[in-house]
């Protein structure tokens, strides 16, 4: 299950060894309690896939019938999710928490869900990645459960487009929940879109501007091989450059002057500012040497990177009694395993079993 992965982490002066392996000696990774790994890298998000379910069927992302969804049984219940990030965030210093999926709003419960999370000490930022589709129904609820900031999924203005691409005609939905997100105060509005090569990669720009127009935030992700089909190439895929390329024609982009730190998106000033457009370049500029997250799937499955092949089981621990201890020092082992990077770009690369929909973005 192992793959190569290649990259340059950044070598923290904390970490005691830098051996690749899966050291479990906790001498090896010193007295730091938190997620650290041989690379000087540390987990501070912490990505919580809510459901492998989703309803839309974005082409990108699986068949048009769908998938297997995970079995009800195999789903952590709300109790074993909130010790687990318990557990994260008191004991393994997590500071971020992202709610995710398939699409984390399919998820019952989901808002009581971010409430007893929110109540938590010290208390974790919380944002929610998803479609859209039904949250401005719902949006109140929400901030008033504490969430903090929130990413809608937009790939297409156009409704033919919108359809070919997710398969369900739900665009004024998704346009919906960005203005309720807006004026229920999550601000700043987050927008993710993947250019689709022939497709929608004609929209960059005409993207940006309905963002700058409305005061959302918007990020392109490149297409990345996570797709059920596993039919991802590197020829279809829409890279960094091209779209920086796009979006020249009709603006002027300059590197934002903030540092990026651990944040996925490289971002650039629209036009001097204050608008800004994130580009997030997961293949062609990796960026995993700057990596601060790890991931919990919705089966309570620990992954140290969307490409991992490899998992740890904390829903097994808890469910057959494992204290508090147990269960982060599983977690600390995990990490102190985690590869130097994805390793897309090397020709031994393999697509992790999971698709994107049931690991979590």
């Amino acid at each position: 299950m192992d793959t190569v992965a290649l990259g340059i982490p950044r070598v923290g002066a904390t970490v005691t060894s830098a051996a690749a392996g899966h050291g479990s000696d906790a001498g090896e990774r010193g007295n730091n309690p938190g997620l650290v790994d041989t690379f000087g890298r540390r987990a501070r998000d912490l990505r919580i896939s809510l459901t492998d379910r989703c309803n839309l069927r974005c082409t990108y992302c699986m068949p048009a019938e769908g998938l297997d969804w995970l079995p009800t049984d195999d789903l952590l219940t709300d109790d074993e999710l909130i010790h687990l990030v318990g557990v994260a965030v008191r004991d393994l210093g997590i500071e971020e928490i992202r709610f995710t999926g398939g699409e984390p709003l399919l998820r019952k419960g989901i808002v009581d869900v971010v409430r007893r999370v929110g109540e938590l000490r010290p208390r974790p930022e919380m944002s929610l990645t998803t479609n859209g589709i039904g949250f401005a129904r719902r949006a109140a609820d929400f901030v008033a459960a504490g969430l903090d900031r929130i990413n809608i999924s937009l790939d297409s203005l156009d409704a033919d487009t919108f359809l070919r691409l997710t398969r369900r005609p739900r665009l004024t939905d998704v346009l919906d929940a960005l203005a309720a997100a807006a004026d229920a105060g999550l601000a700043p509005v987050k927008i993710n879109t993947v250019l689709m090569r022939g497709v929608n990669d004609h929209e960059a720009a005409d993207l940006l501007q309905f963002s700058v127009d409305h005061g959302y935030h918007l990020r392109f992700i490149e297409q990345m091989p996570l797709d059920a089909g596993h039919t991802w190439t590197r020829e279809r895929m829409v890279t960094a450059e091209e779209i920086e390329r796009t979006l020249a024609e009709r603006f002027t982009l300059t590197p934002h002057p903030v540092a990026r730190l651990g944040a996925p998106a490289e971002l650039f000033d629209v036009d001097g500012g204050p608008a800004t457009v994130g580009i997030i370049a997961s293949v062609t500029r990796p960026f995993c040497g700057d990596c601060d997250r790890t991931r919990l799937t919705a089966d309570g499955q620990v992954r140290t990177c969307l490409f991992s092949r490899s998992e740890t089981d904390l829903r097994a621990l808890v469910r057959g009694g494992a204290g508090d201890a147990e269960v982060a020092d599983a977690w600390r082992i995990a990490t102190w395993g985690k590869l130097p990077g994805h390793g897309i770009n090397d020709p031994s690369f393999l697509q992790p079993d999971r698709p994107m929909s049931a690991i979590g973005g």
